[in-house]
């Protein structure tokens, strides 16, 4: 406990003596997992652009303390952030989360809100301790939409009263945030329904980078399929099933030699009993890279959610054609492959994964426009709209 309170200490320490010309305090609902999930991705990059320009960077994970543990932090202290880790002060008092930030208010002008129920809860804690502060509201997506999307396919009562639910938060948020940070403009049109001060919202997608390969491995040595998602993440839950109840056995019936491999973080038992030779439950993979590298198609058919999809962005890192949905395709422009890429019927979709998988004219011709179709999502586009709010 000692050596958390000499840690702790190092935050007032660090801030006494900042060599950044400004500072941020950016809230989560956790330590981002860069590796496992999309928004916990895109938040690791959004921190490291901020560094990059000498913007200081407090991070707070809204976790119970009792339930802390040491996962990421020290990736993000490596970066040169001030973490916040559960520690007593020198009466054997508690350092909490609201102590933390009273700590590094003074040090900061700007505090960064990821996610809704981050900002319902933490707003009133930042103006209390300083009225001054400019607060963000990052929604990530658009809960409201993602959970009425679910209640539309499923017919989950509880998914529409949380759509309600989620609703009434965003709304108040919107409200009193400084500013609004939408993930696309896709976001950005459909909270006009509800919101109409367009003044305040800034358009923030997932940050993304095509990979140059200079020996790509070419169409006739890659086979089979690839789907990642997190499975904390109910939509990525939903399209798996979705592969294995309807997409693939069409697919089978015109090859049955294609398999697809499924990765991602914390498969349920209802997804891990999927396993077969030919539908691969593989879990949590660290270094994914083999996969798009090696796989000849990514197959997503989202058919709920929200906001940009980062696996349809990483796909396009690895320039690895895909087939999705328009859910799956929202923030992007495919332009004239659009028609091959997003299916939104079973046969849609097996139709367009055969295309691609069998015709190398058009395989190539997508795999190249990945580049062009990603740049929107590059470093140098987001950085100068992330510089816009911390002036």
């Amino acid at each position: 406990m000692a050596k958390k309170l000499k840690k702790q200490k190092k935050v007032i320490d660090f801030a006494n003596n900042l060599e950044y010309n400004k500072n941020v305090i950016i809230i989560d609902t956790k330590i981002p997992e860069y590796n496992k999930d999309s928004g916990s991705r895109r938040l690791t990059e959004i921190i490291k652009l901020l560094l990059k320009n000498n913007i200081g960077v407090f991070l707070l994970g809204d976790f119970k303390e009792y339930r802390f543990t040491s996962d990421y932090v020290e990736y993000f202290r490596n970066l040169g952030v001030v973490v916040y880790e559960p520690a007593v002060d020198k009466n054997g008092n508690l350092i909490t989360k609201s102590e933390f930030i009273k700590q590094v208010l003074p040090f900061t002008d700007s505090v960064w809100l990821h996610r809704p129920e981050i900002f319902a809860k933490y707003y009133s804690i930042i103006k209390k301790n300083k009225p001054a502060a400019k607060v963000f509201f990052d929604m990530v997506d658009f809960h409201y939409l993602r959970f009425k999307r679910e209640f539309e396919l499923t017919g989950d009562l509880d998914a529409i009263k949380k759509a309600d639910k989620f609703l009434k938060i965003e709304l108040e948020n919107c409200k009193n945030a400084d500013k609004i940070i939408v993930i696309s403009d896709t976001e950005k049109d459909a909270l006009k329904e509800f919101y109409d001060e367009d003044s305040k919202v800034i358009s923030i997608g997932n940050i993304h980078q095509y990979f140059e390969n200079e020996d790509p491995i070419s169409f006739e040595n890659r086979k089979d399929l690839l789907f990642i998602g997190g499975f904390d993440h109910k939509p990525n839950v939903d399209a798996v099933n979705y592969l294995a109840e309807e997409i693939m056995p069409l697919v089978w019936k015109v090859n049955p030699e294609i398999s697809i491999s499924i990765i991602g973080s914390n498969p349920p038992e209802s997804i891990l009993k999927l396993n077969s030779e030919n539908f691969k439950i593989v879990g949590y993979v660290e270094d994914v890279s083999p996969y798009f590298l090696n796989s000849r198609i990514f197959a997503a058919p989202l058919r709920y959610g929200a906001g940009i999809k980062g696996k349809i962005g990483q796909s396009l890192e690895f320039g690895l054609p895909l087939v999705t949905t328009s859910i799956g395709a929202e923030g992007f422009d495919f332009g004239e492959n659009k028609n091959v890429l997003v299916g939104n019927s079973s046969q849609e979709i097996v139709n367009n994964i055969i295309l691609l998988y069998t015709n190398k004219e058009m395989w190539e011709k997508v795999s190249a426009d990945s580049q062009k179709i990603i740049e929107p999502f590059s470093i140098n586009s987001i950085e100068k709209k992330i510089l816009s709010l911390i002036e």
